[in-house]
């Protein structure tokens, strides 16, 4: 398999409040309009989100994202009125999560301080 990019798909019940919502969580509005039950972030060269009314298209799902400050975004967000939870310290990075208004679980979490182990 030769995957060029991927995706994380979340559902919504209101297309039109989870782009406000999640133009405040990303700092920018969404890249793509590709119909009319979906918006699309591009985050990297290789994977963004997209969100959708369509459940054939997305179920409530889970995303992470890996930031540079977890505690930068966390008083970015706070000036926006999004709450972040405590922060968690993992094995390997500091992560911290909130849900969306449809209940999807976003987790934020540092680089990885060290390699993971091989599987």
């Amino acid at each position: 398999m030769n995957i060029q990019k991927s995706y994380t798909a979340l559902f919504t019940a209101d297309l039109l409040a989870a782009e406000g919502w999640y133009t405040k969580l990303l700092g920018r509005g969404p890249d793509y309009r590709p119909m009319e039950t979906m918006v699309q972030w591009e985050l990297s060269a290789e994977g963004g989100v997209a969100l959708s009314t369509d459940d054939l298209i997305a179920g409530s799902g889970v995303m992470f994202l890996i930031v540079d400050d977890v505690a930068a975004e966390r008083r970015r967000l706070q000036g926006l009125g999004i709450v972040l939870g405590d922060d968690i310290e993992g094995d390997y990075s500091t992560l911290a999560q909130l849900r969306d208004p449809d209940g999807n679980l976003i987790t934020l979490a540092t680089p990885p301080s060290r390699p993971y182990p091989a599987a």
